[in-house]
């Protein structure tokens, strides 16, 4: 899909997770560290400095002057200001000069070359805090997207000689037997060979209602057996199974970066370097302009100014909300493939659905056959059965749930499937065709009925160039279709549905749920030019499909969503997101989440440039301290913060 389009992003190989998601200089990486140790540099700084302050202006001493007083207050700089000065270091070497840790210790060491211990002091340790406070914020953000992806058990329980043996999953081949236990989590994809099993499937579509397979059944890693102990034979290795790629997917989302963000990392690439030149030209310019020039006084201001402009509130509060949508996306079931489809839906007017398996269940069964009476049913019905398990259609899988076991004895050959018409082959010397009646069309079969006097999907059969007769189809239209329609409505979004099924059924499904715009007996190309139609208005689209069948329309659409991706490795290739249960109602609420996420995003934006840009005067002018400065950075930054936290705590 990518190569279709070029706003989708390029797909890249990015398999680890810490670190990612911020251009911030450091990894916030927690892993071996305590909240306590954390914050610990922090608190001895802070009470160090305490004492000093006291010191000088409370408890007047002799002693706390000259070396001493230097002194103290370099111990109560070293444990926060250190690791900062190391972090510029470091990012001097790589070529990145103007990091934001490079500003604070120009800045903090300047405070004290003029003599500023404690405000130097303090800068830094609000500084340190505010650092610490973003790391954990990170750090849960990114915690709450792997809480859904830490699902597989490193051990199964696999019966050899009937003998049930613990093993690492990452060496189970396909074809063993895995016993699951009560309470147990499956740990690899495979077929239920017990007669029936109760599963929570939280950990893949957000919805935790047990759902009940039979033998034979498809069951994937992460499901957890809720009752009674079965049997599993793995069909798929460990590397290769859902969750697995979905792991995969989640970790890549963090590196497709949003426009909005992309924008603010180059932004702070240019402005931080402006800033320093400014501040330069803060403490050196008003020496030819100024008659009472006082070189102390203005470098305090170009200091002041340097600590204001640190972008930390950006840098790290905007892709920390997008951090948090696409967590809260995965914990309802929803995957984005990055924050730029975040951007996407929350800018979308248009809504185009395909019916089955979307607005629908996608189960269907034969309602009734009508074949000539000159034509042996039975005989006829093998056939198209035979011919039918060719396909992956769940109309296929109707037909064969009817008739039966398929009779593999009858030679068939020149099978060939006709995109948005059927099925085509040669059976004892003749012609089967099993399709719509636009495939009868197409092949001059006369027929005498009137397919669109019924209402229900029809499958026409035609046999030796003659009209044998028609099997009527029926689905169901999903419990939270209407709901979903609804939704859209509130949101002020136009739902579309476009369909290869014959128009009176999409009429009779779009009439009852009240879809605006319904088109039928649409080839793959007619949906594409569907498409195109509502993009030339200059509207945006997402197109809802099962992400194979429509890959062209994917393409084309701004944002293309996967209905039911776990029963697909290929709807996961190619959507940009990814519902991981049958569920439309998770449509308007990936958009919800898209909307909220950018809203968040925008906020912060609008913060900090406002409080940063009223402050920047202030400290020109020397209005502001180095404690307006304190707020307008790491004061900004931790409401920033606190703003894009909240987009985990909301229900959508």
């Amino acid at each position: 899909m990518e190569e279709c389009c070029n706003t989708k992003p390029q797909k890249k190989e990015h398999n680890h997770f810490e670190g990612d998601g911020h251009d911030h200089g450091h990894s916030h990486d927690t892993s071996d560290k305590t909240t306590f140790q954390l914050f610990l540099p922090a608190v001895i700084s802070f009470v160090l400095l305490m004492i000093g302050v006291s010191l000088d202006n409370y408890i007047k001493t002799e002693w706390f002057t000259g070396w001493v007083r230097i002194v103290w207050y370099s111990a109560a700089y070293i444990p926060v200001g250190l690791p900062v000065l190391r972090e510029a270091y470091e990012n001097i070497i790589k070529g990145d000069v103007f990091s934001e840790f490079f500003l604070m210790g120009i800045a903090t060491i300047g405070a004290f070359v003029i003599a500023q211990y404690p405000e130097g002091v303090a800068v830094m340790l609000f500084y340190a805090v505010g650092e610490v406070f973003q790391t954990l914020a990170v750090t849960r953000a990114k915690s709450n997207i792997k809480s859904l992806l830490d699902q597989r058990p490193d051990e199964v329980t696999v019966l050899k000689g009937g003998q049930p043996q613990t093993v690492k999953a990452e060496t189970v081949g396909i074809g063993e037997i895995i016993q699951l236990k009560s309470g147990e989590k499956l740990g690899l994809d495979g077929e239920l060979l017990s007669e029936t099993a109760s599963f929570n499937t939280a950990a893949l579509t957000g919805e935790s209602k047990p759902d009940t397979k039979t033998k034979g059944d498809a069951v994937l890693a992460g499901m957890i057996n809720l009752n009674t102990v079965s049997q599993v034979k793995v069909t798929t290795a460990y590397q290769d199974s859902k969750l697995s790629k979905i792991l995969e997917l989640v970790q890549n989302a963090t590196a497709q970066k949003a426009p909005t963000e992309l924008f603010i990392r180059k932004f702070a690439k240019v402005y931080t370097p402006i800033v320093v030149l400014l501040a330069i030209a803060i403490a050196l310019l008003p020496y030819f302009f100024v008659a009472d020039y006082q070189f102390k006084d203005w470098l305090y201001r170009a200091l002041v100014f340097l600590v204001i402009s640190c972008p930390c509130a950006l840098v790290i509060s905007i892709p920390l909300g997008y951090f948090g949508g696409i967590g809260a996306g995965s914990r309802n079931g929803i995957l984005f493939k990055g924050s730029n489809f975040l951007d996407a839906l929350a800018k979308i007017q248009n809504v185009v659905m395909d019916k089955t398996g979307t607005m629908t269940e996608g189960v269907f069964k034969v309602q009734e056959v009508d074949f000539k009476p000159e034509f042996d049913k039975n005989e006829i019905l093998k056939l198209v059965n035979l011919l039918e398990s060719q396909s992956t259609h769940p109309v296929a899988t109707a037909i064969h749930e009817y008739v039966g076991e398929i009779d593999h004895s009858i030679p068939m050959g020149n099978v060939e499937e006709i995109a948005g018409h059927g099925l085509k082959a040669t059976i004892n010397g003749k012609d089967l065709l099993v399709g719509n009646f636009k495939m009868m069309d197409r092949f001059n079969i006369q027929y005498d009925i009137n397919p669109d006097n019924i209402v229900y999907t029809l499958i026409a059969v035609a046999y030796d160039n003659k009209f044998v007769g028609y099997l009527t189809i029926a689905d169901t239209i999903k419990n939270d279709a209407q709901l979903t329609i609804n939704k859209l409505k509130a949101l002020n979004i136009k739902s579309t549905m476009l369909s290869g099924d014959k128009s009176s059924v999409v009429k009779y499904v779009a009439d009852t749920l009240g879809i605006q715009n319904a088109y039928g007996d649409l080839l793959p190309e007619d949906k594409v030019n569907k498409v195109k139609a509502i993009k030339a208005k200059n509207e945006t689209v997402a197109f809802v499909g099962d992400g194979v069948n429509d890959a062209p329309v994917v393409a084309l659409s701004d944002v293309g969503i996967a209905m039911g991706g776990l029963g697909s490795d290929a709807t996961i290739e190619t959507a940009d997101v990814v519902i991981q249960d049958d569920m439309p109602s998770k449509i308007p609420m990936a958009i919800n989440i898209g909307r909220k996420t950018k809203q968040i995003v925008w906020q912060n934006i609008t913060l900090a440039f406002v409080v940063k840009g009223i402050v920047l005067i202030l400290g020109a002018g020397g209005l502001a301290t180095m404690w307006e400065a304190v707020f307008a950075d790491v004061g900004v930054s931790l409401i920033a913060i606190l703003n894009a936290v909240r987009i985990q705590r909301m229900k959508f």
